[in-house]
């Protein structure tokens, strides 16, 4: 995740966050209400994973993007990002490398003490939340509802064998067979831990499904719609799987001694391994061994290459309500200068319906590897990074609570619908805004 939040470093010095409201009571796991459509597999034999190399939440001084890059490059994850000061998430190592080069750790403070006062697992209140197995089941059930329009199909399987499933509403082909029509992927779950963003495109699909006959319809007879929920399922899962949450952010794969999984998004061939992702497995950040190392991703890459049509995307994450455009993996902007209005005019309506702010990724730091940058360079996709609600940590964080969604939902829904529209022609953007 990627965020900008303009606070001082004493407030995230304080002690302790404050809990997310709605997120008070203790939760057993989350269970399919309506019941699964395929058992989850079980980890690999073989997969324990042993905490040689705890992570703490750390504030370091940082007064610029570059400084915050190259804290970024030493292997911290960046969460919120400040006028001063950055927080996020490291390991010893890391802090120590931080250190080492100079800057001041303004507070460290083990993830498991931090995370304490943020509720454990989905409560019984957090059953809007979907897991692996509710998400299949509402997919098949939007599915049914948007029957003429409507098939699912996989476009990859994780690490661990789950299924990448992908809800395509489209009124003449089905499956995975190319269309002529204007394409818009809407994508989430990069990172495992931000389950809000399996929410929004979901909440596409149910708001499609309950439209179909009024303002959806010519988006359902005119385009082709792509909705990939759930792109990282073994990492959603195993960040619930306890009844308590991991904070986790990889994939699960294994990756060398003790240490487990890949950010995804930070595996695409957009200037992969060029800085602004770790080397270093234990990192959050880790970019895995090369670009498109991994299940998922590959299955990004191929689906993009067996559909053409499509013009433009969505990646959701979460949080601190920001719509980032390219390039994120550079500092440099996007080199066709038409193509960087079109992408400014499209932010600023996305910006207009969520209420978030608009800006070039980059200029929070520098991260390869990003799917958005990849998208665009390579198949001239007007892709995006949402990220979502709420604005900082001690309002929610990754785990803000149910009324997160419909509240969320709200502006997104709009975005993903104009999104949907202007996929025949994104440059009526530019032309519009003028």
């Amino acid at each position: 995740m990627k965020t900008a939040l303009l606070l001082a470093a004493a407030m995230f010095a304080n002690a302790g966050p404050a809990s997310a409201e709605g997120n008070k009571s203790p939760a057993k796991q989350l269970s399919s209400a309506a019941g699964p459509v395929q058992a989850s597999p079980a980890s690999p034999a073989g997969t324990k994973e042993t905490p040689v190399n705890p992570r703490y939440w750390a504030v370091v001084s940082a007064k610029s993007s570059q400084e915050r890059t190259r804290i970024f490059n030493l292997g911290m994850d960046i969460v919120e990002a400040g006028k001063d000061s950055s927080a996020g998430i490291a390991n010893e190592g890391t802090l120590s490398k931080i250190k080492e080069a100079g800057f001041e750790i303004i507070s460290s403070i083990p993830l498991e003490k931090f995370s304490a006062s943020f509720t454990k697992d989905f409560p019984p209140s957090d059953l809007k939340y979907h897991n692996f197995d509710r998400m299949q089941s509402d997919l098949k059930a939007y599915a049914e509802k948007l029957k003429g329009y409507s098939s699912i199909f996989s476009i990859g399987k994780s690490v661990q064998g789950r299924e990448i499933l992908c809800l395509r509403l489209n009124s003449s082909v089905s499956g995975d067979k190319p269309s002529g029509k204007p394409g818009a992927l809407f994508i989430g779950n990069h990172h495992a831990r931000e389950h809000l963003s399996v929410e929004m495109p979901l909440k596409y699909a149910a708001w499609l499904a309950e439209n179909k006959d009024g303002e959806a319809k010519a988006v359902l007879e005119g385009r082709d719609i792509y909705i990939v929920p759930m792109l990282n399922p073994d990492g959603a899962e195993y960040d619930i799987d306890k009844g308590q949450y991991r904070w986790w952010r990889k994939n699960r794969a294994k990756t060398g001694g003790d240490a487990f999984g890949v950010d995804l998004n930070r595996n695409y061939a957009a200037r992969w391994g060029q800085g602004g992702s770790s080397s270093n497995p234990g990192s959050d950040t880790y970019m895995g061994t090369a670009a498109f190392s991994e299940p998922e991703t590959q299955a990004v890459r191929d689906f993009f290459g067996k559909h053409s049509n499509v013009a433009v995307a969505i990646a959701y994450h979460s949080y601190s309500r920001l719509v980032l455009y390219p390039l994120g993996s550079t500092d440099d902007d996007v080199s066709d200068g038409k193509d960087l209005k079109i992408f400014k005019a499209i932010a600023g309506k996305l910006a207009g319906f969520t209420g978030y702010k608009a800006m070039k990724s980059s200029e929070l730091y520098v991260a390869t590897g990003d799917m958005c940058d990849w998208a665009y360079e390579k198949h001239h996709v007007f892709a995006f990074t949402i990220e979502l609600d709420p604005e900082r940590y001690n309002y929610g964080g990754f785990y803000p609570g149910p009324g997160m969604i419909d509240q969320s939902a709200a502006g997104n829904v709009k975005a993903m619908l104009y999104m949907s529209q202007i996929a025949d022609n994104p440059s009526q953007a530019e032309k519009a805004g003028r």
